[in-house]
Formats: C-alpha cells, structure tokens, sequence
C-alpha cells in the first residue's frame, strides 16, 4: 500500500476508474470522486460546494500540483470535511473541459491544465484559476490558504454564491448563444484567406520559425493554412515562412531526436526546451504538415521528419490490435525530461572518443546544460536537451554522429520510460489514421496503410455500433460512435471530435486506396454526425450530445493545438459532398461557414482549419477518378502519382460505390487509369505518372 508523507493510503474511488490520469489519483489522502451523479447527489445533500480538479495523465504541472498538494494529508483533510472533490480527465471529457475553461478564462483572462474550478452543488461555478502551489508564491495563494477562504464565504455568503454563479452561468450561456447568431450578407471570399495569410505573416519569426512568441505550440492548421495561401496568391514568402518553421521545429529539442515524434510545445522561442510530453493528436497533425512541406518544396528531409514521426507511433504507441495510443508523459522517476535528456559525461562514458566529439558538436552538449527542472525540488544538473547545433558536418562526422544515435537511443532503451497513456482516442485516432493513410499514398510505403487499415478495424471493433445493430439501445437509428476504449472496456460518451476526425481520418484512408468500403462507412459515420450534432435551426455543430452533466451545450469556435470539430467536420463534409454528389453534406457545411463568418472576419487567426475548409469551398475542385481494380499494383502507382503533387483542393476517387454520378458513368478501362475532371468536363484519360504529375503541377487553385 502506497505511503503519503509517512502515512499508509488505501485506494480511493478512482481506483474503479479507466482513465489514466484518474487513476495516477487514486492513492492520493483526497477523497476523490469521478464525475458521475453519485458525486453530483453528495454535493447536493451534504451542500458543499464541489472542487474540480481537471487535467490529463501526461500533464507535467499537473503531477506537480499532485505532488506538491493532493499528497498533503493536511490539504486532503481540509477538502474531505468541507467540500466534495471531483477529477476530470480532460481527454476523456473535453465538453465538460470546454465549459469550466471557458469560465476561468472569462473570469481570470486565462486558462491551462491543472484547471482548478469551485462549483455550487448544481455544477455551476463562482471561482477557478489553473495551478495554485501549496503555499504563497509566484504571486498565487497557497492552495490551503485558498480553500480555507472558500469555506469561509461559503459559510457566510452561501445565497451570495449561488446568486452570483447562476448569473455567470447565464452570461456565458448568452454569450455562447450570441455566438451562434448568424450575420446577414456577411459572406466569405478569397479576401479573408489574403487577410488571414498577412496576419500570420505578421507574426512570423524571422529568426527560429513559427508564429508568435514563446511559449512556442506547433499549431500545425497555421502553417497548413499559410501553404494553401501561398499556392492560391502565388505567395513565395508565405512558403518560405511555412519551410523555415519546419526546419526549425526538425532541428529544435521539441523534436526527440534519437526517437522521433514531437513534444507538445516548447517554453522558449527556438523550440530547444519542451514539456516534454508526447500527444498523439499533435503528432499527427505534424505528420501532415512535413508530408505538405516535402510536396511543395521537392525535399525528400521533411518526408523523413513525417517517417520519423509515424514510424514512432507505430513503434511506441500503438496497441497490438491496431489502436493508437493517446500520450508518452514529460516526466519519468520524478524529474521532468530525465529521459530524453543527457549529461557530457553519460555520452563520454557510452561513446567512443571519436563519436563522442562529432555528437558533442553536432548536439551542442555542454557541462553545463541547457535544461533545469525548476518545478523539482531537487533538479537534475547538467542535463542537454538534444537539438541540432552544428548540421555542417564533413560526410565522416555524418557516419560518427550516426553511429553515436544508434548507441544513444539502445542505451536510452534501458532507462525507466515515461508514463505511457494507453487509452485510445477515437478523435485523436482519426487524426493519425488520416496520417497514415495520406502518408501511405505519398510515400508509397505499404506499413502505413496496413497501420490505417488495422486501426480503423479496431475502432469498428471496439468503439463504434452500427445502427439497428443487435443489442443496440432503443431508437439508435444511425450508428453510434464512443469516445474511449482501454482494457477491454469503452465509455458511455459521444463527442463531434471523435465523429468529425474520425470522418476526416476514413476519407483519407478512401482517397489513398479508393476502396469503395471506405467511402460507404464515411457516408454512414457523417449522417450519424449530423443527426447527433448538427444545429439545422442555425448551423453549426454542437461539441457533444445533450447529457444532463452539463449545464452548458457549446460550439467550438477556436483551432487552438487541436482543430475544433466543427472546423473538421465542415472540411470533411465538403469532400464528402465532392466524393459522393450529397447536397446534405455540402449544406451542412455551407451552413456552419456562414454561422462562423463574423468571427472568421473579426479574428481570422483563431479558426485556421475552418479557414482551410473556406479555401476548398470557393470553387469546384478538382476530381481526379481513377478507374480500375483498387487492389492493382497499377492502381497503387497511380495513387501514389497523384498524391505526389501538393494540391490540396483535389479530390480522388474510384468509379464504385457511393461515388457522385459522373464518377460512374465514365467509361471503365481495361487497365487502371486517370481522369482529371473539373465539373463534367475531363482531360484526356491517361495511365502515364509523369503525364498526371505534370498536369496536377500546372494547376493553381
């Protein structure tokens, strides 16, 4: 049994749990509940005022807080006798995130995980901020001190309270409503993307990449979108802008060098020092960009970053019957980065003299260092972070340095791992399907496909139930898509996240194999979707199913790290309204585009993925039909040929299936070919690749 400050702690209620992150909480002296009725009703009997502690299991000041505060048999003693604690696992809920972020950012000005929020028993809050250490300092209240205060009004002025958070809650349910509102005439053109392309220009560091200060995020549907730009304006800066971040990014420390994938974001300007955890939708979100970043710049060094990345997840995080996982967490054995980081004299003991003097140069070691782990009492010294220093090396360093990373990443093998999150995403697993299955096509290497096939067999398996299926609940006409599986076991929660990416993800896999099973699940997954989330009254999608645990229902509005799902839907719809001629996909789209057009206009930065649904809304696109067995080594070649061009406005599609009409009438070979359409006017079918890659490089959009 676990021991907190001395004292032996027995399981709480989350050792029950699924999640990860919850379950990293269950020998904590808090006496913890899940967010389920069992709390909700405690609160209202006892009539305490719940504490919300939300975060996720790979979140490096969250296990600060734990450490510093829920360990504290003091602070756990104060919040069991006077309030009713509950922990959210903001990956497994992210609607229930949504609402309580949105109040501490209206009320603080901002927001971030640990998310801490004081609510009434009717779940509607009246305090919150994000870390609080235990006691004063960095110009925050000590935890205790904190609780101490809220138990004291809560005592005095509990009518107060409630008077005051019914009221917020009411104002940020008008606000949202306001949002939702529609702005007559206010329609959207090539002007917003030119607007959109500046602003992001204007941001730009000419200096390490990227966009905006630090701390530095990725925010891969940024610099995708500044891509589409720069190929509609012709916009050489806007490319050069885009190529220079991901050179940075490849080189920087938010890069594992050794292991491949991508931290979350780095605390400095140059991408050197990250937290260093590893999400899975972040991963897949770069593998898109550098597969964009080597297609428009002919540079065979960003397709071997988006190698680098997926080979990674198929390594590390992916579950033996196809399911990605969701997260490698910053810290392992107590210290953050301890194992991606090194010491000038573990690499002088591993590496022979030789290679230990081109990987010194080439990494920029020193005695020094260049990380300390501030948030520990007791930081390691010395440690580097690897990022690329001195690339100029003579072709002989190139073999030492080389040979020094094959002895680096065995040895870092043997060290204790970071906390792998091995819950699976249906959301984030949309993401990297679509990955794989773009990546499988552009580079023409079959692991990546069979990855996407094998993962979408998976969540078929475990998180969806086709509609009218045996056993389905009463009334499930269309099919039911839920949002986590782990162990054995998947959860009761359906999200526009994990419909819409999955959405993006299948038709990405359909228009990288042009299997028509794939075209016919994606029909069948957006008219759940849309039966679910769709808004017909105003447009727009709602972020999750109505459930009694929320008192508010919100529309995303924001691609922050993650794009929004309503951004992805609307792109996906629009494809999907391409591949199979449906005029209800194509309205739901065109709806939701003009729901959002005030907003697009006022801050156009803050939905670039909608942004890019916007760019392949404005005309009709480009229908590449490639007719033939899908299953032909010609096909492949084919496929492979088309997806060799950076045309993002293109669609590809087969002749069988839910296809739109034109596709089927046109006349089918005896061998596989291509037709390049536009509407129903088609160049001359042609089998040859260099003849499709010329054509598809002569088209600007």
């Amino acid at each position: 049994m676990p021991t907190v400050t001395g004292v032996r702690v027995r399981a709480n209620r989350l050792a029950r749990e699924k999640s990860p992150y919850l379950l990293q909480h269950q020998f904590n002296p808090v006496d913890w509940y899940a967010w389920r009725p069992d709390a909700f009703d405690q609160a209202r009997s006892s009539g305490k005022p719940i504490f919300l502690s939300i975060g996720y299991s790979t979140c490096h000041w969250c296990h600060v807080m734990e450490r510093e505060t829920f360990e504290n048999t003091a602070v756990a003693g104060f919040l069991n006798q006077h309030f009713i604690s509950i922990k959210v696992d903001r990956e497994e809920r992210p609607d229930v995130d949504r609402v309580y972020m949105t109040f501490v950012q209206a009320t603080t000005g901002q927001g971030g995980w640990p998310l801490t929020v004081f609510l009434t028993p009717d779940l509607k809050p009246f305090f919150g901020g994000t870390y609080f250490p235990p006691d004063s300092r960095y110009g925050r209240p000590g935890f205790l001190q904190l609780l101490q205060q809220i138990h004291q009004v809560w005592q005095s002025r509990r009518n107060d309270v409630a008077d005051s958070a019914a009221q917020m809650t009411e104002r940020l349910a008008e606000a949202a409503a306001g949002e939702r509102s529609t702005v007559a005439g206010a329609e959207l053109g090539p002007d917003v993307l030119k607007a959109v392309a500046g602003l992001l220009k204007q941001s730009f560091d000419p200096r390490h990449g990227g966009f905006g200060q630090a701390p530095k995020f990725p925010q891969p549907s940024q610099p995708r979108l500044l891509l589409r730009c720069a190929l509609r304006f012709n916009d050489e800066d806007a490319r050069r802008m885009v190529l220079l971040t991901c050179d940075h990014m490849a080189a920087g420390g938010i890069h594992d060098q050794l292991g491949g994938g991508f931290a979350r974001y780095s605390v400095d300007a140059e991408w050197l020092v990250p937290h260093f955890e590893k999400m899975l939708y972040d991963n897949a979100q770069l593998a898109q960009l550098y597969l964009d970043a080597g297609l428009v710049s002919g540079e065979s060094r960003y397709f071997d970053v988006a190698r680098d990345i997926l080979d990674y997840v198929l390594r590390d995080m992916t579950h033996p019957e196809g399911g990605f996982y969701s997260a490698e967490d910053a810290d392992s054995e107590g210290h953050e980065g301890k194992f991606y980081c090194w010491t000038r004299q573990e690499l002088r003991e591993l590496l022979a003299p030789q290679e230990f003097d081109a990987a010194v140069r080439y990494f920029g070691i020193t005695e020094q260092g260049n990380f300390v782990d501030h948030s520990h009492p007791q930081p390691l010294m010395g440690q580097n972070v690897l990022s690329v220093v001195d690339s100029n090396l003579s072709a002989a360093d190139q073999v030492l340095v080389a040979a020094a990373k094959r002895k680096m990443f065995a040895a870092r093998s043997t060290r204790v791992r970071p906390h792998l999150d091995d819950k699976v995403l249906a959301s984030w697993n949309g993401l990297m399907l679509g990955a794989m299955a773009r990546a499988s096509a552009v580079l023409r290497e079959r692991a990546y496909r069979a990855a996407a096939e094998k993962n979408l067999a998976f969540i078929r398996n475990h998180l969806w139930e086709p509609g009218g299926a045996a056993g389905a609940k009463p009334g499930r006409q269309y099919g039911t898509l839920y949002h986590r599986w782990r162990e054995g076991e998947r959860d009761e929660t359906q999200l526009l996240a994990a419909y819409a990416f999955l959405l993006s993800g299948v038709i990405e896999l359909y228009e990288a194999t042009v299997e028509p099973a794939h075209l016919e699940f994606a029909v069948e997954l957006a008219t759940a979707m849309l039966a679910r989330f769709y808004d017909a009254q105003h447009g727009g999608f709602w972020q999750a199913a109505a459930v009694p645990d929320l008192i508010l229902r919100l529309k995303d509005d924001h691609d922050g790290a993650e794009p929004s799902g309503s951004s992805v839907a609307v792109l996906a719809l629009l494809k999907l309204a391409a591949l199979t001629g449906g005029a209800e996909f194509r309205a739901a789209a065109e709806k939701t585009l003009h729901l959002f057009s005030a907003r697009v206009r006022d801050v156009p930065q803050a939905l670039p993925y909608l942004l890019s649904a916007l760019d392949f809304s404005l005309q009709e696109p480009l229908r590449a039909v490639v007719a033939g067995d899908p299953a032909a080594p010609k096909t492949r070649e084919l496929l492979h040929a088309l997806h060799s061009v950076y045309q993002p406005n293109m669609i590809i599609l087969g002749t069988a299936g839910p296809v739109e009409p034109f596709a089927r009438t046109l006349p089918q070979p005896t061998a596989p070919l291509v037709y390049l359409c536009t509407g129903t006017a088609c160049q001359q079918p042609t089998a040859q690749v260099e003849q499709i890659r010329n054509l598809l490089s002569a088209r600007r959009a």
